[in-house]
């Protein structure tokens, strides 16, 4: 019999906390504010992300049954067609968010997010465009948030860049990795970092992209608070990624990698903030620094030897 928790397994409940920053970094890309419709594009975010996991562990199923028998799909506890079914109801439902939320414009980014996400799990994933794939989801994600308007895809460009290398990381999960991996992500991640804090619009700054609001006034304390925040949240970005970069790049084990990509994971949110403290949102900012928080102490319940 199929539980709430190995529903909450199969779809990496907590890692879902990772993606409500994407449409909040996004949607703030160019100093706009969020109506209150738009806060369901996070909602929409995580149940998109949560049936890619369903998708995923779906497609892998063959594999997962002599590599993590653990695991929902072959330990019995979930069976694949329910696994498909749950991935198809939650994006279904994610889809159908991202339109109230966000209107046409972010319906016209969730439908290519839909397939980028199903193309991944089913095609790309284990070939040489896997890590770009993932990027372009998490990419197309902050597009969301900002009605696929210009002003987002500096955001949208770094968190893909992040995303990249992450999933480069995570290969060498089951395997070991390789210090060129591990050396290509720690320079992914000053990139990112350096992106983070000097592109795109900053606080107060003005676009005439027709999904952008701009509405916050450009005043010299709003740019200090920006900077400051966004510098604090680009420090834990760093903090969170760089130990365990370091520690798999002195030894690419399984091991390290996993953890590696956890952290690599988990720094998503930080970035998140990053940027969107960058636009002056800083109130959406500390809520993301509040989601870290949570994020770390779920995370902390995990087993440490669990693949990602």
């Amino acid at each position: 019999m199929t539980t709430a928790g190995d529903v909450l397994e199969l779809v990496r409940a907590p890692a879902a906390l990772t993606v409500l920053g994407d449409t909040i970094a996004g949607g703030h890309a160019g100093g706009a504010r969020f109506t209150a419709r738009q806060w369901l594009l996070p909602l929409a975010s995580v149940f998109l992300y949560s049936g890619g996991m369903a998708l995923n562990d779906y497609a892998d199923r063959d594999l997962d049954a002599i590599e993590r028998p653990e695991r929902p799909i072959p330990s019995g506890r979930v069976s694949s067609r329910r696994a498909l079914g749950i991935a198809t109801t939650l994006m279904a439902v994610g889809v159908g968010l991202a339109a109230v939320g966000g209107g046409r414009r972010s319906l016209r980014v969730a439908a290519p997010l839909v397939g980028a996400i199903v193309l991944y799990n089913t095609v790309a994933k284990d070939t040489t465009a896997g890590p770009v794939s993932m990027a372009a989801c998490r990419g197309l994600d902050v597009l969301m948030g900002g009605g696929g308007g210009r002003a987002a895809l500096p955001a949208a460009a770094t968190v893909a860049l992040h995303t990249a290398g992450v999933t480069a990381t995570s290969r060498g999960e089951v395997h070991g990795g390789t210090v060129g991996t591990a050396r290509a992500g720690l320079t992914i991640t000053g990139a990112t970092a350096v992106a983070a804090l000097i592109g795109g619009p900053a606080a107060g700054a003005t676009t005439n992209d027709a999904a952008s609001r701009p509405s916050r006034p450009e005043t010299r304390t709003t740019r200090v608070l920006a900077g400051i925040g966004a510098a604090a949240a680009a420090v834990a970005y760093l903090a969170t990624a760089l130990p365990s970069q370091l520690k798999s790049l002195e030894n690419p084990s399984a091991s390290n990698a996993r953890t590696a990509t956890r952290a690599g994971i988990g720094a998503m949110v930080p970035l998140q903030a990053t940027l969107t403290a960058r636009s002056g949102a800083l109130a959406p900012a500390v809520l993301l620094g509040g989601v870290d928080v949570a994020r770390r102490a779920l995370s902390a319940r995990r087993a440490r030897g669990d693949v990602t």
